[in-house]
């Protein structure tokens, strides 16, 4: 299985859309950022934890779980990058492949050193932008095909359907 943890205020930082909605209310940026990850978790496959750190959310570690994502607040005096590291150490091994989402370069070498890959902010926007395109792709064919019956019927049999389920007599 794939996991991909997602270092979330660093991300907020660097997506323009993310960073304008926080100067306003951070919570809403998080509760964005969190929404936008569900729909990703949900088209990729991919298990999703994303990690807020105490500098901002002050108290004891928790974690919770929405739309089947692992959502984590570090303790206090525990960095994100500190949380993350001990998650690549946890899920990392013969089966999982681990990948970290953040545009801290030296959270990518620290964790690219013990296994896991690196995605850019960028480049995980650049991902939901793909998956946002192709999902809208998706469901204009669905509107457009025709739904297919098991049974073939003749044009006059379908037309006659056709009537009945309008009213028409």
């Amino acid at each position: 299985m794939n996991v991909l943890i997602v270092d979330g205020y660093n991300i907020i930082g660097a997506w323009d859309e993310l960073q304008k909605i926080k100067e306003k209310d951070l919570g809403q940026a998080r509760d964005y950022l969190i929404e936008l990850l569900a729909d990703y978790q949900a088209y990729s496959g991919y298990h999703v934890i994303i990690v807020f750190d105490a500098y901002y959310v002050q108290g004891t570690e928790s974690k919770q779980n929405r739309y089947k994502l692992d959502i984590i607040y570090t303790r206090e005096n525990e960095t994100a990058d500190e949380c993350i590291e001990r998650l690549v150490k946890i899920h990392k091994n013969v089966s999982n492949q681990v990948y970290v989402a953040t545009s801290d370069f030296l959270e990518q070498r620290i964790t690219f050193g013990r296994g896991a890959l690196r995605k850019s902010a960028r480049e995980l926007l650049v991902e939901l932008k793909e998956i946002e395109k192709e999902i809208g792709e998706k469901i204009a064919l669905h509107k457009t095909e025709k739904p297919q019956s098991k049974i073939k019927f003749d044009d006059d049999v379908l037309r006659a359907f056709e009537k009945w389920r309008r009213g028409d007599k």
